[in-house]
């Protein structure tokens, strides 16, 4: 009976998981060739080709596709025995990070339940801006990292996608002859770095009449018309969204969730998970933006302390 080295299967999830090679080798912390050989090593046991050699970047074959959701199960089972040394996760720490503005209720009860899932682990988490956490998240600080980057998602994500940043303005009529008021969380904000280089790629002059320190105070400043802003669809209020001619067009950001090696694996992917089915925008949002989709990213501390949040620093 051929026996499979579970090591393989996990650089062949690594290499699905991240459509590259290159980011596989990354992760794993081995060398390109190393990971290609791998590969080569598991369909020479297996006897077939698990990826598709004339499809472009990493694609599967139907029998890969097959090999990969029996290996996704495969590999639960090792790493839940491998925990059992941990004394059932006691002590376990898992340190993750994400930006301010992906906090709201929603990712209160999520995280709860997740906390209710692991009773033993110590669940820290942090937030601050994308980069700031991103270097945390290199130095070894973060276990898993929620980010924004532009143009495109980060090399080490393991979930990635994109979301539209929009213009947004309260009751404030626009005059094409006057600079435009903005409203800004500074330059360490991506938003503010896509809205100024937008406005002067246009040739179109502002004025910066109101710097805040935080979304919600973002939200109130344009609510009350001192000013327009930029953010994405999904943490923009319905109404807000302004689709005015004469203001460029924003381009839109990438938002990755990214994993280091040092958590348990068990605990830490069941973690990503969480984030990924939270945080990712829903694809039956309709035209125009979901004022659900904003009012479940306000920022609520009260909510946390009563979704059983309260140990989370």
């Amino acid at each position: 009976m051929t026996n499979i080295p579970t090591e393989l299967l996990r650089t062949l999830l690594t290499v699905v998981d991240l459509r590259s090679f290159t980011k596989a080798a990354q992760k794993l912390g081995v060398t390109q060739p190393a990971v290609s050989a791998q590969i080569k090593r598991l369909q020479f046991l297996l006897g077939f080709d698990l990826l598709d050699k004339s499809a472009p970047g990493v694609s599967l074959t139907e029998k890969g596709g097959n090999v990969v959701g029996q290996a996704r199960k495969l590999l639960a089972i090792n790493d839940q025995i491998v925990s059992l040394a941990h004394g059932n996760g006691r002590g376990r720490l898992l340190r993750f990070g994400l930006p301010g503005d992906f906090i709201g209720l929603p990712l209160w009860q999520s995280l709860a339940a997740f906390r209710a899932r692991w009773p033993d682990v110590r669940l820290h988490m942090k937030t601050g801006c994308s980069a700031t956490l991103l270097q945390d998240f290199e130095h070894g600080e973060i276990d898993v990292v929620v980010a924004m980057t532009s143009p495109h998602p980060h090399e080490m994500a393991s979930h990635h996608w994109r979301e539209d940043l929009v213009w947004t303005r309260g009751p404030l009529g626009l005059d094409p002859g006057k600079p435009l008021p903005l409203v800004s969380r500074g330059e360490t904000c991506m938003f503010h770095r896509h809205m100024v280089a937008a406005l002067e790629n246009a040739g179109r002059s502002f004025d910066i009449v109101f710097m805040a320190g935080h979304i919600d105070e973002l939200r109130r400043a344009v609510a009350a018309g001192l000013g327009v802003t930029a953010m994405t669809r999904t943490l923009a209020d319905a109404g807000s969204i302004c689709d005015d001619p004469d203001l460029p067009a924003l381009a839109d950001v990438a938002c990755s969730i990214c994993t280091g090696t040092d958590a348990d694996p068990v605990v830490r992917d069941d973690l990503v998970a969480v984030l990924a089915e939270t945080l990712r925008p829903r694809s039956t949002v309709k035209a125009g933006g979901d004022s659900r989709a904003a009012e479940g990213r306000t920022p609520d501390l009260r909510a946390a302390a009563r979704s059983g949040m309260q140990s989370v620093a």
